[in-house]
């Protein structure tokens, strides 16, 4: 099952002159986005034979990017499901209606609008200036749950990428003193759904360059994406900068979500500190308080020649 949800068709070898540069990186990136998704996929088992996804479109490059490559996917997947899209029509003044309902019937998907002003419901609690995010997700939630009660939808897909991820944990750090980010798969608070981001391996980088290769209709979310001072949008800047310094330095991080070692951390409800003995028994995993850390130093970015 794995190779068929992640395998890579061979690229077609042709003279540099009969295959431009940008077709051929444009090629090596939508492989990357089907292997990504893919094994994430695959290593938490998010779509299973007879699912019906709901795959969540707010009309940003991530939703399109999740639909169009999830697609790509079914073609070749080992198993049958159904896919159905979802856009949630906030009544955003100057939302364009025709954009997202065109697009869909296009590409032949079956979808579901679902009217609700939750803007004028935002507008009126949140005082002017501060972040609508917060009480935003939470209506637009419990909305989206409630559709995919009446669609029959068995899982409903969401297009947080690994950016999103990462930023996540570091807003709990900061702002919410919890270390807690934002899962792959997990069951809705309401104990009824599963959640699912098929695209939580994938960096941002990558879905605004096949955003721009296929040029989706973008739809920009006036009622938030202009908050500038927005907690995340500082955390992102903040990884991105460290990026560029220290190329390499997020992946790490990334991969860090994925080997929690509880022993070495502080929470007495995950991990018996208070109950521990000792065992006369090694333990590679043993605590090593004595000897240095086995931590390569960072790698510094490399120097690029530009020719004028």
């Amino acid at each position: 099952m794995n190779a068929v949800w992640t395998a890579e068709e061979p690229i077609a070898q042709a003279a540099p002159t009969a295959q431009p540069k940008i077709e051929r990186e444009t090629h090596k990136l939508e492989k990357r986005l089907c292997r990504l998704m893919g094994q994430a996929i695959v290593d938490y088992n998010m779509v299973e034979e007879g699912d019906k996804v709901m795959v969540c479109m707010s009309g940003g490059k991530d939703s399109y990017a999740m639909l169009d490559i999830l697609l790509k996917l079914r073609a070749r997947a080992p198993i049958s499901f159904d896919i159905v899209a979802v856009n949630l029509d906030q009544k955003q003044p100057g939302f364009p209606e025709h954009v997202l309902p065109e697009y869909l019937k296009s590409q032949g998907v079956p979808f579901h609008i679902e009217e609700q002003d939750t803007y004028s419901i935002v507008k009126r609690v949140i005082p002017e200036g501060k972040t609508t995010c917060g009480l935003c997700s939470r209506l637009r939630r419990g909305i989206l749950y409630r559709v995919a009660d009446e669609l029959g939808a068995t899982k409903i897909a969401l297009g947080h990428h690994r950016d999103d991820i990462l930023q996540t944990l570091f807003l709990n750090m900061f702002f919410g003193a919890k270390l807690k980010g934002m899962p792959a798969k997990l069951v809705s608070d309401d104990g009824r759904h599963i959640v699912i981001r098929p695209l939580a391996y994938v960096p941002e980088r990558d879905l605004v360059r096949w955003a721009a290769h296929r040029e989706f209709p973008i739809i920009p979310c006036t009622l938030c994406g202009s908050q500038e001072n927005a907690q995340r949008k500082q955390v992102a800047a903040m990884l991105q900068d460290w990026e560029k310094k220290y190329p390499g330095r997020v992946e790490n991080m990334f991969t860090a979500l994925q080997n929690v070692v509880l022993s070495h951390l502080m929470d007495g409800t995950r991990y018996d500190f208070k109950g521990l003995k000792t065992t006369g028994v090694p333990d590679p995993s043993g605590d090593k308080a004595f000897d240095a850390e086995d931590i390569a130093p960072p790698v510094a970015p490399l120097l690029q020649v530009v020719r004028l």
